[in-house]
């Protein structure tokens, strides 16, 4: 199995349009209702999250499972790539920008945390949340 195959290309489509509307949901939280970096960031992922499972199940990785099991997966897989990726982004800005004003440095830390989700989430859905089971057709 090539990690770079046509399963990437398919979950790079998907996630540019859920960036697009989890980005516009993060932004718009965080700028435009003022809520904290924290609730924005995660008002992203919630909601994305929601469209992410279905376009990546059906779509991306063509995962036919029924039940619980992909859900929850999913959700651990979502819920740990968010605390990865953004604890680690906020306090890595910081330091890098210590010198901006908070507003920069946590649009730039939402910025560096959704970079760092994309890499772990495409990892973590293909091989654990949406993995194909032994056997399987391998496309």
């Amino acid at each position: 199995m090539k990690f770079f195959d046509k399963t990437f290309l398919k979950f790079l489509i998907v996630g540019a349009v859920n960036t697009l509307f989890g980005t516009a949901v993060m932004f718009g939280f965080y700028n435009l209702l003022h809520l904290s970096y924290w609730i924005s960031s995660a008002a992203n992922y919630f909601f994305g999250s929601i469209l992410s499972y279905f376009l990546n199940k059906k779509f991306t990785f063509k995962n036919a499972e029924k039940g619980a099991g992909t859900v929850v997966r999913f959700i651990v897989n979502i819920s740990l790539c968010y605390l990865v990726a953004y604890g680690a982004a906020k306090p890595l800005v910081r330091l890098i920008l210590s010198g901006a004003g908070d507003t920069v440095r946590d649009n730039v830390a939402m910025l560096v945390g959704m970079g760092l989700f994309v890499i772990l989430n495409y990892i973590g859905q293909r091989f654990f949340a949406f993995a194909e089971k032994r056997g399987g057709n391998g496309d």
